[in-house]
């Protein structure tokens, strides 16, 4: 067998449950990856090594003892540091605030304990999750393993650079405005923003905007369809909720790789009419690498005629950014905060509830047209973010305002999905001499995550 940590998820999971090794064993394997690694990367903010061999031990109980076991059983993996893991620090990546043990798991914690998984830690993550880099005032960046001077993006981006590195075989992320994409993209993995209301325990119907959903980071497709098959096992309580649309199994989706699709190709963005939105010759190149592999697959590729609304750029942060108006920062703490965040709340909070609501309104019609317009296509193929990975402290070295800027010009593909709804993937495509890598974006049909999946495994067939 090849060393623990180069096999799939997939595989991991399947040589634990049939016993070929113990979740003991596997835990201990990952821990000193991390133990290794980690000081140089910056991707765990907290490693739970008791909890975890504990977790292993009961795993190994239970499989000695013959009950059935969960779809995860014993496989590792860790939660970025915005999601509550019983018993273990929660930081959000702030410093403006105390960080306390959470009490009991947050649903998406909770989900993945009862499917056997094995939480290793919690995850470097912006503040507050609000950025597209995963640097705070707490604790030391996370670096991309591609290239240590540069950054794994964000919100997951602790996360995606621990997947990248194999300290763990995969990872749940968060996504609100591309957190689970951006960060796969920029350190070459697989990742996947559901359809809102797909997953129970991150459905994008909590917040606001209806933004935030919950996702997989990983090394493939197959493995990718392994963790949202996991996520997806969960009651839904939600009346509009997407879980029904689909009755089959992700991982199949992606194993059989199967189905020729429509797919149009476009690089508008909806951030052009307010910022300048242009592609660097890696992010064009990946770009061109995407459309030539998926016509080698057979579908048909097709240019689109995209348009989006000129008010999108302001009613999305007012929305995005909302949630900092009421955020319990005591006013002496105020100056702990990022320079980002500080500036983003300060607006936040003069704005009035008729701003907020007209904005609402604004992002509500966008979904509405903007699926009108994709629903010519089964695919919408975009660029996944506009510029190499950028280099630690390229963000934060400006004022807030040119911080929120050079996201929005980094990423301007990604927040419109979330502001629609839709299920979307960013795929690797293109590996540059420097050992970097550069993806693309695919855009599903609301509900249409096992197609995307299918996809990314054809595009990953060939590019082998």
């Amino acid at each position: 067998m090849a060393e623990l940590h180069e096999l799939s998820a997939l595989t991991l999971r399947d040589a634990l449950a049939r016993g070929a090794v113990g979740a003991r064993e596997v835990a201990e394997h990952f821990l000193q990856r991390i133990d290794t690694l980690n000081p140089d990367l910056g991707s765990f903010l907290t490693v739970t090594h008791d909890d975890a061999l504990r977790a292993a031990d009961h795993a190994d109980r239970l499989r000695a003892s013959g009950v059935a076991l969960g779809p995860l059983h014993g496989v590792p993996l860790a939660h970025k540091d915005l999601t509550d893991v019983a018993g273990v620090r929660t930081t959000l990546g702030t410093a403006a605030l105390d960080h306390a043990v959470a009490e009991k798991d947050a649903p998406l914690a909770a989900v993945l304990r009862r499917a056997g998984a094995i939480s290793l830690g919690k995850t470097q993550v912006p503040e507050f999750g609000l950025s597209c880099y995963s640097e705070n005032r707490i604790a030391p960046p996370a670096r991309n393993p591609l290239d240590r001077r540069l950054s794994p993006a964000g919100s997951s981006g602790g996360s995606a650079a621990a997947v990248a590195a194999r300290m763990i075989p995969f990872a749940p992320g968060t996504d609100g405005g591309g957190s689970i994409r951006i960060p796969a993209a920029a350190t070459g993995l697989v990742g996947l923003k559901p359809n809102r209301g797909r997953v129970p325990s991150g459905s994008g119907q909590a917040d606001l905007g209806q933004f935030v959903v919950a996702g997989p980071l990983a090394h493939s497709a197959v493995d990718a369809g392994l963790l949202l098959d996991a996520l997806v096992r969960e009651p839904n309580y939600r009346p509009t909720s997407a879980a029904s649309r689909y009755e089959g199994s992700f991982t199949e989706a992606a194993l059989r790789a199967e189905g020729r699709f429509r797919i149009g190709v476009s690089t508008a963005s909806p951030f052009s009419s307010a910022l300048d939105i242009s592609l660097d010759s890696a992010a064009s190149d990946a770009f061109s690498a995407g459309i030539q592999v998926l016509q080698r697959a057979g579908h048909d590729v097709v240019e689109a005629d995209l348009t989006y609304d000129r008010r999108y750029h302001d009613a999305f942060q007012l929305v995005w950014t909302a949630g900092l108006a009421t955020a319990p920062i005591p006013d002496e703490r105020e100056d702990r905060l990022t320079d980002i965040t500080r500036v983003l709340r300060r607006r936040a909070r003069g704005r009035t509830a008729a701003h907020l609501a007209a904005a609402v309104d604004v992002l509500r019609q966008f979904e509405q047209d903007t699926i009108e317009q994709y629903s010519r296509y089964d695919m919408v193929l975009t660029p996944a973010v506009a510029m190499t990975p950028r280099p630690l402290g390229w963000y934060t070295d400006a004022d807030g305002d040119t911080d929120y800027l050079r996201q929005c010009q980094y990423s301007p593909y990604t927040s419109m999905v979330n502001v629609c709804g839709l299920p979307a993937v960013t795929v690797p495509t293109l590996r540059l001499p420097d050992g970097l890598s550069m993806s693309v974006q695919l855009i599903g049909r609301p509900g249409e995550e096992a197609q995307l999946l299918a996809v990314t495994a054809q595009v990953e067939a060939l590019r082998q």
